[in-house]
């Protein structure tokens, strides 16, 4: 016992060391703050490139991992957002109440680990799925795409 840290000192203090990693994030999601719906005249956000598809200005726009394709006839892409510790639930309340303003109609939605939202109008689709990574950052990507003609 020459050591100062033998075998079961080291085990003993990663398993400290992960426990406190989970009550950590634990944590971090009790203390976040559950919004309703927004208000009607506070909806706030902006626009991506898209005029009809609004994002909450909390979101940190991500360039290098979205993309934009245009023709003269239609507009499609993928958006990328993060954000440290915001709670999807806050974004779903968000993105359903604010789509409906610009006049797209709710599809479906998934929610879990992994929320998706699916809207559509007459000649596009939008689909914005909101992660939570373990580690507490929040990624929202949302997609846009025309719909085909009959």
């Amino acid at each position: 016992m020459s050591h100062l840290f033998n075998r079961r000192t080291i085990r003993t203090l990663g398993i400290v060391l992960v426990m406190g990693l989970f009550l950590l994030g634990g944590c971090s999601t009790l203390s976040r703050e559950k919004r309703e719906e927004p208000a009607k005249d506070t909806i706030g956000g902006r626009y991506y490139y898209f005029e009809d598809v609004r994002v909450p200005q909390e979101l940190n726009y991500k360039p290098n991992r979205s993309f934009i394709y245009e023709t003269p006839r239609f507009k499609a892409g993928v958006l990328f957002f993060t954000k440290w510790r915001l709670d999807p639930e806050s974004l779903i309340n968000f993105f359903t109440y604010s789509m409906e303003k610009d006049n797209w109609k709710l599809i479906n939605t998934y929610k879990g680990k992994e929320s998706i939202l699916n809207f559509s109008k007459p000649d596009k689709s939008c689909m914005i799925k909101i992660r939570e990574k373990w580690w507490g950052n929040t990624e929202v990507e949302i997609r846009v795409g025309p719909t085909s003609e009959k």
